[in-house]
């Protein structure tokens, strides 16, 4: 059993203490004690530990005369970037054998984990909207299949790659386009805009993980596609889609779309009733 944490000559506790200090210098020792849920008797004896070692320095509130506001010194500054350090590299050596995939599962566990157990309401971090890179479209189909397969029991593999393969084929940036949505290196989404004919644009292969949802990322990617596709001169859009994707549908309907003919089919593995769509680009854009 390792007597100090980290290799470093101090507890799992000093070591948490250290590093608040370290991230909220100025804080008080009641403070401490209620971030940490530590008994103040023994919350003080390791402050004066520390004060006698020179880790740590005191000094009285501007704000109210009977408060000791504490912060590292110098050399309390040293001790807690050896720790952090050490504390990166431990974490460092655990993930290195992992795949990109499950690290960033794992990062987005401990941000799950942070959520419930902090009491506090963190911020989801930003969605970014890019271009395809290597690999990606591979992702795509890899995960929607996944998806399909999970919630509908469709066998759909082989149609999604056949239209990512003809997209990658014979893609003209200039009229036909990916969107891929990102957040923390994590890929949330997608959207194509492939060409039918010179006239006729068609959206293709929409989808939000579910871990996304709710956050308005289908509708922004659908927009983008029509908004896309009206610079790009096209007169009309289509889109092929199925009546038990209704959150999907009801973004098409939002945005203009309006549904042609529908028709039973079993080309998944079972009875798919699916429909196709139509938007007409000549009109004026929705506000």
């Amino acid at each position: 059993m390792q007597q100090g944490h980290l290799d470093s000559p101090y507890s799992l506790t000093e070591a948490r203490i250290l590093y608040e200090l370290g991230q909220r210098p100025g804080m008080t020792a009641r403070e401490i004690c209620a971030a940490l849920d530590l008994d103040q008797g023994y919350v003080s004896r390791i402050l004066a530990r520390f004060q006698k070692q020179g880790l740590i320095g005191k000094r009285l509130s501007s704000e109210d005369a009977r408060a000791q506001l504490i912060a590292l010194t110098k050399a309390g500054e040293k001790a807690f970037s050896t720790l952090d350090l050490r504390s990166h590299a431990v974490i460092a050596a655990m993930l290195q054998d992992k795949s990109e995939t499950a690290q960033h599962e794992i990062a987005e566990a401990a941000r799950v984990l942070e959520r419930h157990l902090s009491g506090k309401l963190l911020a989801p971090a930003p969605i970014v909207i890019r271009d395809p890179r290597p690999g990606d479209l591979g992702w795509i189909v890899h995960r929607q299949a996944i998806l399909y397969a999970r919630e509908y029991g469709w066998r759909i593999e082989g149609v999604i790659a056949e239209i990512v393969a003809a997209f990658e084929k014979s893609a003209d940036t200039t009229r036909e386009r990916c969107w891929i949505a990102e957040c923390d290196g994590e890929i949330l989404g997608a959207v194509f805009l492939a060409k039918d004919d010179d006239e006729t644009a068609r959206l293709r292969l929409l989808y939000v993980e579910a871990s996304a949802r709710g956050r308005g990322l289908g509708r922004q990617l659908v927009g983008l596609c029509i908004g896309f596709a009206r610079e790009a001169g096209y007169s009309k859009m289509k889109l092929w889609t199925h009546t038990v994707l209704e959150s999907a549908r009801k973004i098409y309907q939002s945005t203009g779309f309006r549904l042609v003919d529908t028709y039973t089919h079993s080309d998944f593995g079972k009875e798919v009733l699916s429909e196709n769509w139509e938007l007409d680009l000549t009109t004026p854009a929705a506000d």
